[in-house]
């Protein structure tokens, strides 16, 4: 795990939060800020590669740029570069980095958490020795999230105050590509970088 900024102290419990960032939204930091509730630091991850995809448009070190400009003055928020993209394989980077005791979350929303559940690992009890390096805290995104019940103890529902389902980075890149206002879907503090990014893709 390269760090491009990480919080003082050695947390015991530790929020992950990987993404794409293409680019990082307002629903991006809300889902964060409500999982420092669970946690004492959440770390926001970008994987060198995608396992199941490729970076397009706009790099790795940009999207970098724009995730640690939307984090900036958060003491409790740290930014990551992860080599490997499968959660399972940045927790263990993760626990590397933390140490042996530390708690691992993975914060997400509802679609991820049912793709993370619902993959095909080519065998059966994948999704629960997963489980048992790391929980999930998962966003009611899009509607109410209820865990399964021999799961529930490692996952747990993150209400967010408000529903962020209509942000999405596809919704700020189209509305970006279509001439539409986009500035009100991302950070204040990032949009004049996301206009200049943006702008040459």
């Amino acid at each position: 795990m390269e760090f491009l900024r990480r919080a003082p102290g050695r947390p015991s419990k530790l929020g992950i939060l990987p993404g794409a960032f293409h680019p990082p939204t307002r629903a991006h930091l809300a889902l964060a800020r409500t999982a420092l509730a669970e946690v004492d630091e959440v770390l926001f991850v970008l994987p060198r590669a995608f396992p199941h995809k490729q970076y397009e448009g706009v790099g790795l070190p940009d999207r970098a740029r724009l995730v640690a400009a939307a984090t900036d003055g958060e003491p409790r928020f740290s930014v990551g570069i992860s080599e490997g993209g499968l959660f399972i394989e940045i927790a263990r980077e993760c626990r590397d980095a933390y140490g042996q005791q530390v708690e691992l979350w993975f914060v997400c929303g509802r679609d991820a958490a049912e793709r993370i559940l619902n993959w095909d690992y080519g065998r059966p009890g994948a999704v629960e020795e997963m489980l048992e390096e790391f929980g999930l805290l998962v966003a009611d995104r899009g509607g109410r999230y209820e865990p399964p019940p021999d799961l529930a103890a490692r996952i747990r529902r993150l209400p967010l105050p408000t529903d962020y389902s209509e942000i999405s980075a596809t919704e700020v890149r189209t509305r970006i590509a279509a001439g539409h206002p986009w500035e009100h879907l991302v950070p204040e503090s990032i949009v004049d970088l996301v206009r200049l990014i943006y702008r040459a893709v």
